[in-house]
């Protein structure tokens, strides 16, 4: 990471999402990852939940924290795989304006270093809609930590040079 010293951290408010069937809120292991780290990186953690895989419920849940002026970013983790339960890109697609087709491309680079071919089993994807990023992370813990560590860090922190995701906030809307 470039990050410029001249420029001022400008923190940001991230909703945290957790996408299955098997957690809750005394195992969601990978969601307290994300959460610390976000913490860390001086943003604010806007909302947390946990949803189960089901493609109407995410969507709800992210309509309505896209519709909170409040939330600039969401990122969810879990429902990335590949089986029938697996619908957290579907729940972006049905909310999306533009795809952000980098960040998987990215992820799975990343990830391609820590688990080698299995990484074609993730379909970590990215969209913006309304003014708001969501990024959706697989459910592992060393998933959030590459998606976090290798790209979002960076990404999300408005000393990033060349260029990151927070400079172009205030242009999202634009038409």
């Amino acid at each position: 990471m470039a990050v410029d010293p001249e420029r001022i951290f400008k923190p940001i408010n991230i909703a945290l999402l957790t996408v299955s069937d098997t957690r809750g809120p005394d195992d969601d292991t990978s969601g307290d990852i994300l959460e610390e780290r976000i913490k860390q990186a001086g943003h604010k953690l806007a909302q947390r939940a946990i949803e189960r895989d089901d493609a109407q419920q995410i969507v709800k849940r992210l309509n309505n924290w896209i519709d909170d002026a409040s939330v600039d970013a969401i990122v969810t983790t879990g429902g990335t795989g590949l089986t029938g339960r697996d619908v957290t890109p579907e729940a972006l697609d049905q909310v999306k304006e533009k795809d952000i087709p980098g960040f998987g491309e990215i992820f799975r680079s990343i990830s391609y270093r820590t688990i080698g071919t299995s990484t074609v089993q993730s379909r970590a994807h990215a969209v913006v809609t309304r003014g708001t990023y969501i990024f959706a992370l697989p459910g592992s813990n060393g998933a959030v930590k590459d998606g976090w560590d290798g790209i979002l860090a960076e990404q999300l922190d408005s000393r990033n040079r060349p260029c990151n995701f927070v400079e172009l906030m205030p242009r999202l809307k634009e038409v």
